[in-house]
This record gives C-alpha cells, structure tokens and sequence, in this order.
C-alpha cells in the first residue's frame, strides 16, 4: 500500500510520514535499523525516530533490541483483524478450530506470538457452561501459557534466554514455572512429546494443551489450544487432548503451506 502524498488537500503530513513507515516496515520482514528507515523514506533521523516512538507507544511498530531494528507491532494485527480473518491462517484455522472443539467438547484457541507475549487471534467457545473464553488481541506471557511454550519449544535456545532475561518469569500462581532452567526442561518435554501444556500456571482453576503451527520454512508462526476448567480436564485427559490439538495444528500448517520441522509428532492423519 502507498500512502497518499501531503500536498493533497486534507492531508495531514505526519500521519501521512507515519503510514509510509510503516509501509516501509512491512516490506522488510527482517526489520530495520533507524538509519535504514531513514534512508528508505527520505525523511531526517530525528523525524522518524519521533514518528516510530509515537507509533510505538501505541503498539503499531516495536523496537527488537537484540538486533537494533524495528518492526511492525502487533496493533497493526489488531486493527487489520477483520482483513486476517478473510485471509491467511485464520481463515485456514477457523474451520479446524471448530472441528478441534467439536471433538473435545472445549474452547480452542489460535494465537501469535509477540515480545514475549501470546496474542489471541481466533476462539471457538465450548457450549459447556463453564468454559474458558479469550478475546481477540488478549495477551498473556508465553512462558506461562501452553500456547507459549509451544511455540517457544520451537524457537531458537538463545532467543528464548533473551526473551526470558528481557520479561523474566514473574509467578503468577503456585504452579507458574520461575526458573529459566525448569523452563527449558518444559520445553524440551514440549518437543518430545508434541504438544505444550499448562497447568494452572496462569489461572488457577484453568488447563490447556497446545501445539504449534509453522510455515513453509518449518517455522513456527502461531499455536492452537484447548483450554477448559480443571474439573473436566484429568491428568489422563491430557494426552487425549494433545493428540486433538497435534492434529490440529499439523491439518493448519498443511493448508497454510508449511511444514512441520517433526512431522512423527504431529500428522494431520494420526
């Protein structure tokens, strides 16, 4: 998309500058450093610097320090939902989402990652009357979450130490995992058997199963889960719903395109 030009009448020039950042920005997956930005929009450092804090502030764009470059932020998503939802992975998902509660009776979820944070994308409620709800653009920390950690299995170990040492692991509840090193024996249980799992370490009372999705570079780009209230979800339950939410999202990656770095762990036959 191009942004229109500041001599049209009714144009405001800032807001004008500040979309074609963004413009910028979405063309450059990897991100950009200020001076790069700069270069590309021909505007003076201090202009964009000022146009990118103030966009930042409101979550369009975001500052990945480890690498000294920006993003386009997760409020970019928020506000281009009713767009996603006709296309992409959430158009490819909700109908598996509504298969995924079907078969389980509970609430499933699909959701992104985002500064060391799960963002809720999609939900198909459980009719159940007591059944756990999330809405779209809801955050909640990856480390304490099954969507998270599923993804976070599949990240990189040093991205992960840097999100941990940026977030940290602040308890939550009794059962919320404090120690980087417990984290990573987590995830490591996570790859092993295919799908992640909280239990009670965000909410108490709550415990969901969740499993990645990932793209054509076997990448992980979201994660579906199942999420109910304790009472119906036994520890031998688990696994029943782990397999539910494997084949979920192995049926998701394979209509989005993608390929699953393990394919014995998660089958869109099995």
């Amino acid at each position: 998309m191009t942004a229109p030009k500041a001599a049209e009448p009714g144009i405001v020039q800032s807001l004008t500058r500040a979309l074609g950042l963004l413009d910028t920005l979405a063309a450059e997956d990897r991100g950009l450093t200020l001076s790069e930005i700069a270069g590309r929009t021909s505007l003076p450092v201090s202009t964009v610097h000022r146009l990118l804090t103030t966009l930042q502030v409101a979550g369009y764009v975001r500052f990945a320090p480890e690498r000294g470059v920006w993003q386009i932020g997760v409020q970019a998503f928020i506000v281009g939902i009713a767009f996603v939802r006709s296309r992409e992975i959430t158009a490819f998902a909700r109908p598996v989402l509504y298969r995924m509660m079907e078969a389980s009776g509970e609430s499933a979820n699909l959701a992104i990652a985002d500064q060391g944070e799960i963002v809720y994308m999609s939900q198909v409620e459980s009719r159940e009357m007591m059944r756990a709800m999330a809405k779209p653009g809801a955050r909640v920390g990856m480390y304490c979450s099954a969507l998270g950690k599923a993804l976070l299995a599949e990240m990189p170990v040093p991205e992960v130490r840097k999100l941990v040492e940026w977030r940290g692991l602040p308890r939550l509840t009794a059962n919320t995992i404090t120690s980087p090193e417990r984290l990573f024996e987590e995830l490591a249980t996570v790859r092993a058997q295919g799908y992640a799992v909280d239990d009670e370490e965000h909410s108490i009372g709550l415990r969901c199963v969740a499993a990645a999705i990932f793209d054509e570079v076997g990448q992980p780009v979201a994660a579906v889960s199942l999420s109910a209230p304790k009472a119906r979800v036994s520890n031998s339950r688990m696994a029943v719903l782990g397999e539910i939410v494997n084949r979920g999202a192995a049926e998701i990656t394979a209509a989005f395109g993608g390929i699953c770095p393990r394919p014995g762990l998660a089958s869109a036959d099995r």
